[in-house]
């Protein structure tokens, strides 16, 4: 599987505001130099959320972190996929993420079927599939692109490298929070985490990386530290530069905290935007 054309070294998620500011943001952060703009899948109330920051960009990238299929129809996908290559060829990525069911590889594979099916289909190569386990790594390494991760720390993305060879594609979405306040950060980060560890999937993947039961239910320091880039801004350049170089292709900034603009200008001073 060929790796995603255009999709460089960083990208920053975008949050999607109910006034439709988040437009004029899609388009500061695209001149801010980052290689894609990704948008995230609880926000995403709509499909033609996608296809409005497509348009109110350039030349960038736009990825879904992720479209849940258990949400949104194969055949919905498929429409916006086409209507968007045919009016900005190879600008969408399609992040898709599985139902939180008994046996979501069999209904993420029927999905992908149709997407296979479709007319024109979606191809594997501009797909991309979250991936957390084993299992999961595998069947994106088959019928995507590739992968991505959330909430990982190095070791685990030079893990998932392993499992998914070295032709596909392996993005890390890296939660961050500027600032040095210790307390401070990690209670901006214990919200998200407080929700994702209650998902089955993200504390069997803790459990994976080495966390016990006590650092998963208090989320210990320990755990947010590992998971959580925070810091100055050469703190999360570190963070970084460490998952691309355990074989990460493209890291997604996802940004926490009081100052999400602010960081989103410090880093992109600092990080390696373009290949």
């Amino acid at each position: 599987m060929t790796r995603i054309e255009g999709l460089g070294p960083v990208g920053i998620s975008l949050d999607i505001s109910p006034d439709e500011t988040h437009l004029d943001e899609a388009a500061r952060l695209e001149s801010l130099g980052y290689s894609a703009i990704w948008l995230r899948g609880g926000q995403i109330d709509s499909l033609d959320r996608i296809s409005a920051v497509v348009r109110a960009t350039g030349s960038i990238p736009v990825a879904t972190g992720i479209i849940p299929v258990d949400v949104y129809d194969a055949d919905a996908v498929a429409e916006l996929y086409a209507d968007l290559q045919t009016t900005t060829p190879d600008r969408f990525v399609v992040g898709l993420g599985g139902p939180q069911i008994p046996r979501p590889l069999r209904a993420l594979n029927e999905y992908l079927d149709r997407l296979d099916r479709s007319d024109p289909p979606v191809p594997a190569e501009r797909r991309l599939l979250a991936a957390l386990g084993p299992r999961k790594l595998e069947l994106a390494r088959d019928r995507a692109a590739g992968a991505v991760l959330l909430l990982v720390t190095p070791d685990y993305t030079a893990e998932a490298r392993r499992i998914l060879g070295p032709d596909a594609m392996l993005v890390v979405s890296l939660m961050t929070v500027l600032g040095t306040d210790a307390a401070r950060a990690r209670q901006a980060a214990r919200v998200p985490l407080g929700f994702l560890s209650g998902v089955p999937g993200y504390a069997a993947n803790f459990g994976r990386m080495g966390f016990d039961a006590t650092d998963i239910s208090g989320l210990s320091d320990r755990l947010v530290d590992d998971l959580v880039a925070w810091g100055d801004a050469d703190a999360i350049v570190a963070r970084v530069h460490s998952h691309l170089a355990a074989g990460a292709d493209h890291v997604v900034i996802g940004e926490l905290g009081e100052l999400p603009g602010e960081a989103a200008r410090q880093l992109a001073r600092a990080l390696p935007l373009r290949a």
